[in-house]
């Protein structure tokens, strides 16, 4: 026997061993959610934005990312979050017009976080009516001359991540 064709099946043998431990520590299917834990005892699962906004001058985009937290520390509490890369002009409140799987559009009131860049509601009911939705879509003003921002997010794999992140922080989904 060859130095290469004994090379070779160990090389096959550590693949098929890799592939099998991949299949034996598979977890729920989260689609492109990313669920991590902090150690203040925050646990939080984002998602980019499937849509791009356009920056300044037009020359870069990015997506903004929806991040869904929980607090393991005390009485959980239960938050999400609207991560952007431009400022919005408003210094406490800003509405946000909601749409989910398509149905009518509602308006809500977020609060704006550090440097304009954070957009965050409180409390588990508006995590609760996403679990078994497919799609959400928000929208909101940058201020009063500079437009509108838009951000489209595909859901799959929210309820998996919500029963996760339930789990890790020590209480019942939303």
């Amino acid at each position: 026997m060859t130095v290469a064709f004994k090379m070779r099946g160990v090389v096959v043998a550590a693949a098929l061993l890799l592939a099998t431990a991949d299949v034996a520590e598979a977890g729920p299917d989260l689609g492109n959610w990313r669920v991590d834990a902090a150690s203040d005892g925050q646990v939080t699962a984002s998602l980019y934005a499937s849509n791009k906004l356009i920056t300044g001058g037009g020359a870069l985009g990015y997506s903004p990312v929806l991040t869904l937290t929980c607090r393991t520390v005390g009485e959980p509490r239960w938050s999400e979050w609207l991560q952007l890369n431009d400022a919005v002009s408003a210094s406490r409140k800003i509405t946000m017009s909601v749409m989910v799987d398509g149905g009518s559009k509602f308006d809500e009131s977020w609060s704006v976080g550090p440097r304009g860049k954070l957009l965050v509601r409180d409390g588990d009911d508006g995590i609760k009516r996403l679990v078994s939705a497919s799609r959400l879509l928000l929208s909101w003003r940058f201020g009063l001359l500079a437009g509108r921002g838009e951000a489209d997010f595909d859901l799959a794999g929210l309820s998996e991540a919500v029963g996760q992140m339930a789990a890790t922080c020590n209480t019942d989904p939303p």
